[in-house]
């Protein structure tokens, strides 16, 4: 089982044909979303469900409510926005996949996080400690060559995302390569 998250940048559009290349790949695979990024999916929520064959996730569940999702073998959080990246490093969960992606790295959960910056936020300072600061704490970091590069701000849209390359990195890890 792979979660695959997403926040609220561009590139969140192109979720539902991800989740149709992990399950090509013969992926179970569940959607947690930032508010955001479920208000920008809103009408897109009903296909992924179907896909999945689960609900897709964006808030806590109530105390004493199960819980809707079985558990991952890795959480892939692509697109990760300037803030969910930056709240993953300093352990601010305000939403439900930041949240779940900080506690999955204390259960063991391999998590990999995918950013979708441009280069004006890339070169805040915070960016580059709050990299260091994930990569300290296991998770694999999908940023530069192998993972995503940062954009020239206003040409976001314009690029296409590596999903590719996030997936190949996901089956490495449960192919145990990158352990």
């Amino acid at each position: 089982m792979v979660y695959l998250f997403g926040s609220g940048a561009g590139a969140v559009f192109g979720l539902p044909g991800a989740v149709r290349d992990a399950r090509g790949r013969g992926w179970e695979v569940a959607v947690g979303l930032t508010p955001a990024a479920r208000g920008w999916l809103e009408a897109q929520l009903p296909e992924l469900e179907e896909l999945t064959g689960y609900p897709v996730k964006s808030a806590y569940r109530w105390p004493g409510r199960p819980d809707v999702l079985p558990p991952p073998d890795a959480v892939l959080f692509a697109p990760a926005t300037f803030n969910s990246f930056n709240s993953l490093a300093l352990g601010l969960t305000t939403s439900w996949v930041v949240g779940y992606a900080a506690e999955a790295l204390g259960k063991g959960v391999p998590v990999l996080v995918m950013p979708c910056v441009n280069t004006a936020l890339a070169a805040h300072p915070q960016f580059a400690r709050s990299a260091a600061t994930l990569r300290e704490a296991g998770v694999h970091v999908l940023l530069g060559e192998d993972g995503f590069v940062p954009n020239e701000p206003g040409t976001g849209d314009a690029l296409p995302y590596p999903w590719d390359a996030a997936l190949r990195a996901v089956e490495r890890v449960l192919g145990g390569q990158d352990r």
